[in-house]
């Protein structure tokens, strides 16, 4: 690993193909990334790496209140997913630490299972390979999907949709590299469904500013909402994001009084799908490619009913 060069300038050798570690502070990062690679705009993540700082949070780890408060944004969340996708903690280093403080099974058992859907997401992408970038299954929408767009709008990309709530999940996403569970549902539903844009444009958008961005458990929930890879779309109403939200956006958005999620499920569901009925009642068709695959796959396909699930990322 190379020394700090002992000029002002922070550039390393060329040839050693690795940044440097010795640096005095964050500062000091900070700096050199902006000298290497200035067309990378934003600060850095106010996120700590490192296992000093994992073994922080994991110390801090409460199952009982994340079981109880994990849908709100202000929930006890544990805020692991970074340490968990980078290899700092393994998932049964977090397993372990789940036992040690709960006294009964159904204290822990809701997380228990988001650390099951990241095992899932992981083996999924083991037998998909790069098929993760493609549908898995046809759309539930009633949409063609070549009626989606390819390319994310610049409005979304630079929180500018005059909506408070996605233009702040734009601004954690870009600013500090992490969204809660329930704002990435949020977006991607909205992205899709409401923008009528592909989930893939999405997803790659979300990869490139996510610390915890895995490509199989952030393309697979795309999928998720989009339908793709679920029996029906997932969607909200304005009453759902003010009830997990505690209405911190519905009260200072400019668009309030236009909000596009406001409305019952029914209203949505027919303003944003084309299909004839309840899209509740759409069963889950296979993609040709999907059905075509053998061997390993076609022992997936009793746990694969789990992607039908609400994925927690």
């Amino acid at each position: 690993m190379p020394s700090q060069p002992s000029s002002t300038s922070l550039s390393w050798p060329e040839q050693s193909g690795d940044l440097p570690r010795d640096l005095p502070d964050r500062r000091a990062l900070d700096r050199l990334l902006g000298e290497q690679f200035p067309e990378a705009g934003g600060s850095l993540s106010p996120l700590r790496g490192g296992r000093a700082a994992a073994e922080t949070k994991l110390a801090r780890l409460d199952p009982r209140r994340y079981t109880k408060s994990r849908n709100h944004l202000k929930g006890a969340v544990t805020g692991l997913s970074p340490y968990i996708r980078h290899g700092v903690l393994s998932l049964a280093e977090v397993r372990d630490a789940v036992f040690q403080r709960i006294r009964s099974r159904d204290e822990g058992i809701k997380l228990i299972n988001e650390l099951g859907w990241r095992d899932f997401w992981q083996r999924m992408w083991r037998d998909l390979g790069d098929g993760i970038h493609d549908s898995q299954e046809e759309l539930k929408t009633g949409h063609d999907p070549a009626s989606y767009a390819r390319e994310l709008p610049e409005d979304i990309r630079t929180g500018r949709t005059g909506l408070a709530c996605m233009d702040e999940f734009q601004s954690k996403l870009t600013t500090h590299g992490w969204l809660h569970n329930h704002a990435r549902m949020w977006m991607a539903a909205y992205v899709v469904h409401w923008r009528k844009v592909h989930w893939k444009a999405g997803a790659d958008w979300f990869l490139e500013h996510l610390l915890d961005g895995d490509p199989s458990s952030n393309h697979l929930s795309w999928q998720w909402v989009a339908s793709s890879f679920s029996h029906k779309p997932y969607f909200f109403n304005k009453g759902n994001l003010e009830r997990f939200s505690d209405g911190q956006f519905c009260r200072s958005c400019s668009s309030s009084e236009r909000c596009p999620f406001e409305g019952s499920y029914e209203q949505l569901e027919n303003q944003l799908f084309a299909n004839q009925g309840s899209i509740r009642d759409v069963p889950t068709r296979r993609s040709r490619n999907h059905q075509q695959r053998s061997g390993r796959q076609q022992s997936l396909k009793g746990s694969g009913q789990a992607a039908m699930a609400r994925p927690k990322r």
